[in-house]
C-alpha cells in the first residue's frame, strides 16, 4: 500500500487521540484512586493486616487514641525511626481512623522528653481517654496486650490460694503456671499469693480468686474463708486434677458440681504422638469464653467434672469435651489402659464447666477444670490452651468484652539489603530493563519501517 500524505495524518491523528485517550484515562485512574482504602496484603501470614483480635479490641474502643512517638529522624543503628513507626501505626489508623500519630523529636526537646519519662529513641507513648503506657517494642502482640490494658481500664487482682505446695502463678517449674501469670500481667491482671493461714478472710478487692491443686491438706479453717468469699458472691478458678482434693471436698459440694474418679483416654492424643492420657479438645460448649473458639485445646491427666441437675440457683455450662472416642479410665493408667465395659464410662467426657448465679444484684461467675495440666508451663504453649485460659479470666473478671484470640506472631522475617545490593537492584530495575525494552522496541520499530 502505497503512503500518502493524507494517509500518514490520518495516522497521525489517530495515534495523537490515542495518546491523549491514554493520558486522560491515566488521569482518571489516578483521580479515582487517589482516595481509594482498597489495599491487597500479599505477604506471608499477612504481616502488613491487623489480626481479628486487634480489630476486635480496636472496636472496644470508642474513643480517640492518642500516639505521640519520641523519635529522631534518623538513627545511628536503626535507621529512618520515624517512618519505621509511620509503617507500625498506619494499620491502626485504618482500621480506626481516629488513631492520631505526633512526632517529637527528643534531641530537640529534651526538657519535654524527660517530662513525659522517655528513656529511648523510638519510644510512644499510647494514651487512650485518661489512661496510657509507654510502647517500646514494635509489633502487634506488644500493642494488643498494651490497648487491652488501656481499656480494661483498672488492674484486676487475681490471687492463687498457696501454703500447701500449689503450681503458683509466679513459679517456674513445669508443674507451675509461671507463664500463664506473666500473660495475665501483659492483659491487666495483677496476680498475688494468698496464704489463708495468715489472711483473715479472702479480700474483697479480689477479682478472681484461683485454686490450684493442693499437694497437702487445707485446714478447716482456710476452707471456711474460701467459702464465706464465694458465698460473698467472689469469683472462682478451680483447677482440679485427678485424685484427692485434699481438703476442699466442701467447696465441690457447694458449688455442686460432680467429680467421678478416673482419668480421661483419648486416642486422638495417641494418633497426634501424645500419651494417651492425653486429651484434646476441640468440642466447646456455647459459652462466652468458647464463642467462636476453634483452636485445638491439650489437657493432659484431665479428670470427669459436671454439675448436679437442680444445682439451686447455679446456672451452668459445658466449655470442653474431649474424648469422642475415648473413655474415662478408673484403673490405674500406669498399667494396661483398655475400655472395660461396665466399668470404664465412655466419651464423650466433659472437663470444664462455667457456672454464675446473682448474688445480692452482682452477678458472681466460676470455672472449673478437671486438671490444671493445661495452664502449666509444660502445657501452656500448645495449641490454644493459653487463649482459652485468657478467655476463662476475662469472663471471670466480667470483662468480656475483651475475650478474643491472641494475636498471631510474626512469621515472616524481614529482607534486609546492604546498600551496594540496594544499588544493584535500582540499576538493574531502573535502568538495565527499561532500557533492555527501549532497545527491544526500537529495533522492532525500525524492521517494520525498513519493511
Amino acid at each position: 500500500m502505497k503512503t500518502t500524505s493524507r494517509l500518514q495524518l490520518q495516522l497521525m491523528l489517530q495515534n495523537g487521540v490515542f495518546a491523549l485517550l491514554l493520558i486522560a484515562a491515566a488521569g482518571l485512574l489516578v483521580w479515582v484512586a487517589k482516595d481509594s482504602r482498597v489495599q491487597w496484603d500479599l505477604t506471608s501470614g499477612q504481616r502488613n493486616s491487623l489480626s481479628d483480635a486487634t480489630r476486635k479490641v480496636l472496636a472496644n474502643m470508642k474513643g480517640p487514641i492518642k500516639l505521640t512517638a519520641y523519635a529522631t529522624t534518623r538513627d545511628a543503628t536503626q535507621g529512618n525511626l520515624r517512618q519505621q513507626v509511620a509503617e507500625f501505626v498506619a494499620p491502626y489508623q485504618r482500621a480506626k481512623p481516629d488513631v492520631t500519630l505526633q512526632f517529637i523529636d527528643p534531641t530537640s526537646n529534651p526538657n519535654e522528653t524527660r517530662a513525659a519519662n522517655v528513656r529511648m529513641n523510638g519510644e510512644i507513648i499510647v494514651a487512650y481517654g485518661d489512661r496510657s503506657e509507654h510502647l517500646t517494642t514494635l509489633n502487634e502482640q506488644t500493642m494488643t496486650n498494651m490497648l487491652q490494658r488501656l481499656l480494661r481500664g483498672k488492674e484486676q487482682q487475681v490471687a492463687w490460694v498457696m501454703g500447701h505446695g500449689e503450681p503458683a502463678l509466679d513459679g517456674r517449674a513445669n508443674f507451675d503456671l509461671g507463664s500463664f501469670g506473666q500473660q495475665l500481667s501483659t492483659k491487666g491482671f495483677r496476680t498475688t499469693p494468698l496464704n489463708l493461714a495468715v489472711a483473715q478472710e479472702v479480700p474483697d478487692n479480689i477479682s478472681v480468686l484461683v485454686l490450684t491443686p493442693p499437694r497437702t491438706p487445707l485446714q478447716k479453717g482456710e476452707v471456711t474463708k474460701i467459702r464465706n468469699y464465694l458465698e460473698r458472691g467472689g469469683n472462682l478458678l478451680w483447677l482440679i486434677d485427678p485424685g484427692s482434693l485434699n481438703g476442699l471436698e466442701p467447696i465441690a459440694e457447694y458449688l455442686g458440681v460432680i467429680l467421678s474418679p478416673g482419668v480421661v483416654v483419648d486416642p486422638l492424643g495417641a494418633k497426634l504422638g501424645a500419651a494417651p492420657t492425653t486429651a484434646i479438645g476441640v468440642a466447646y460448649g456455647m459459652h462466652p469464653i468458647t464463642e467462636g473458639f476453634t483452636l485445638n485445646t491439650v489437657f493432659p491427666f484431665a479428670r470427669k467434672i459436671e454439675a448436679k441437675q437442680g444445682n439451686g440457683d447455679w446456672h451452668a455450662a459445658r466449655l470442653v469435651e474431649v474424648a469422642q472416642g475415648g473413655w474415662l479410665e478408673t484403673d490405674d493408667v500406669n498399667k494396661d489402659v483398655r475400655f472395660d465395659k461396665g466399668r470404664d464410662v465412655p466419651g464423650p467426657i466433659t472437663i470444664a464447666i462455667a457456672q454464675e448465679r446473682k448474688v445480692k444484684d452482682k452477678d458472681q461467675r466460676v470455672t472449673l477444670f478437671g486438671g490444671s495440666g493445661f495452664l502449666t508451663n509444660a502445657f501452656v504453649g500448645n495449641g490454644g490452651n493459653i487463649d482459652l485460659g485468657v478467655n476463662t479470666l476475662n469472663w471471670l473478671a466480667q470483662d468480656e468484652n475483651l475475650i478474643t484470640i491472641q494475636p498471631r506472631p510474626t512469621v515472616d522475617s524481614q529482607l534486609k539489603l546492604s546498600q551496594n545490593g540496594v544499588n544493584l537492584l535500582g540499576f538493574v530495575f531502573l535502568i538495565l530493563v527499561p532500557a533492555i525494552f527501549l532497545f527491544t522496541g526500537g529495533t522492532i520499530w525500525w524492521r517494520r519501517r525498513k519493511a
